[in-house]
């Protein structure tokens, strides 16, 4: 990138370098997927391996460290931008109540798809890639009809509710390399506004809602998905039901919680309690998470990556996951919020649009 891109502010534009070297990362970044999701279609072992032992656990940490980085390059957000790019969407406008419903699909989504990991996903790699294609269709259709990042990335996108509960306080902010102007098509718009977090839009009680199950829900569902074993034969509807029982139980003890929590401690504070429960989110995520990958999970070889229990002692591990967990709470919710946006915001399309996102939200 050149030099001054190195420097941006608010309403900066990259320049022509810029926009090749970043058009360059995100084809890249796209080929990578679809190779990715060629290996789920004919080769699914190593397409599991690549997808949910690689770049899934890669995720979480990358939203804290720079959500803006995989909003960049993100294939699927490529995917569905690339009407925009060519000039073919309608352009079109969702109102406050639509994205608030948007939002709360995406929540009720997540919480749906990730226990199915255990059922199909994690064992399944046509299930896993018709997943991946049917997310890429609703995208690119949506984006043949709404403005930039409103319905998918802001909107339907399960990974969405995540980004915003892990990404409230950012080290990095990077330049957009997908909207050349802001279109004001999302208030409070994700990528341009500082610490965002679940509930920074509470304009519609569907902003409330998801809001409060993405921030209170998530660590107690995460904790609980640890402790189901992945089924690889499914033959009755109760086995098929039992992979949410111990998600939903731990997503019911830390809703219930965060509630009870938010009831009674000063507005002022709240910031401040869903930094601490997106911290035990992702803390317990890799808690879990990097035991398994190394040998030294709950269930044998359920999300093996390579084994290392001959090699690595047991105390090893043990001091990776406290380490990365003060980190995260260090980043999370000791370090003062820097008001910094996962992407600097660019120049606005007219001054009304400028205008308009001043409203209070």
């Amino acid at each position: 990138m050149a030099y001054s891109d190195l420097h941006f502010k608010s309403g900066d534009q990259l320049s022509p370098q810029s926009i090749l070297i970043w058009r360059i990362i995100q084809a890249a970044v796209w080929i990578v997927g679809a190779a990715i999701l060629f290996c789920l279609l004919f080769y699914p072992a190593i397409g599991i391996l690549l997808f949910w032992n690689i770049l899934i656990p890669v995720a979480p940490a990358l939203f804290v460290l720079g959500a803006g980085i995989w909003r960049n390059v993100c294939p699927l957000a490529t995917t569905n931008l690339l009407p925009r790019h060519l000039g073919l969407s309608k352009r079109k406008r969702l109102s406050i109540s639509q994205l608030g419903k948007l939002n709360l699909i995406a929540v009720i989504t997540l919480f749906m798809i990730v226990p199915l990991r255990h059922a199909i996903f994690n064992s399944n790699g046509m299930a896993t890639a018709i997943l991946i294609i049917s997310m890429a269709i609703i995208g690119i259709i949506t984006g043949f009809f709404y403005e930039w990042k409103s319905v998918w990335c802001s909107g339907l996108c399960p990974v969405h509710p995540v980004e915003k509960l892990y990404g409230g306080n950012v080290l990095i902010s990077i330049p957009n390399a997908h909207c050349d102007q802001c279109m004001n098509c999302v208030v409070p718009c994700p990528d341009s506004t500082p610490n965002i977090h679940p509930k920074s839009s509470v304009k519609t009680v569907y902003h409330k809602i998801s809001g409060m199950l993405i921030a209170g829900g998530l660590p107690g569902f995460i904790w609980g998905w640890f402790h189901v074993a992945d089924e690889l034969k499914i033959t009755t509807l109760r086995t098929f039901l039992s992979v949410y029982q111990m998600p939903l139980i731990g997503f019911s003890a830390t809703l219930f919680l965060y509630i009870i929590l938010v009831k009674f401690i000063p507005k002022k504070f709240e910031r401040i309690l869903i930094s601490i429960f997106a911290a035990t989110g992702v803390s317990c995520y890799y808690w879990y998470r990097i035991p398994s990958l190394f040998g030294f999970g709950n269930f044998a070889d359920d999300g093996l990556l390579v084994n290392l229990t001959k090699t690595l002692p047991h105390w090893g591990i043990e001091a990776i996951i406290i380490t990365i967990t003060l980190l995260f709470f260090y980043l999370l919710v000791i370090r003062k919020e820097n008001k910094k946006s996962w992407i600097i915001r660019p120049q606005y399309n007219n001054k009304q649009e400028k205008q308009d996102l001043k409203t209070p939200c």
